[in-house]
């Protein structure tokens, strides 16, 4: 069964950023800055930790992983904002 999760990240160095953000490409929908909606099964969500734990420095970095619950039945994602408003990134997004 998948669960959705937001992944936030803040990562101290350019170099591992970048690497972060092509590895959480893979992952899920690109939603903000250092932020990506994903839907993991277990065995995907264990795949992404392993994979970003092998990226980041553990003293200097930090990945939060926020369970939103189940992905099945949840219906359309709503997202709501203060200030500027939402707007869905499709566009690929470049980080220099």
């Amino acid at each position: 069964m998948r669960s959705s999760y937001l992944v936030c990240y803040d990562i101290a160095d350019d170099k591992r950023l970048r690497q972060v953000f092509k590895t959480m490409r893979n992952y899920g929908d690109h939603l903000q800055y250092s932020i990506f909606e994903c839907q993991f099964t277990p065995a995907d969500l264990a795949r992404c930790r392993a994979e970003l734990a092998a990226i980041i420095h553990h003293t200097q970095d930090q990945v939060l992983f926020v369970n939103l619950g189940p992905a099945e039945g949840r219906g359309d994602r709503v997202i709501t904002a203060l200030g500027k408003p939402y707007t869905n990134i499709d566009s690929p997004c470049i980080v220099v």
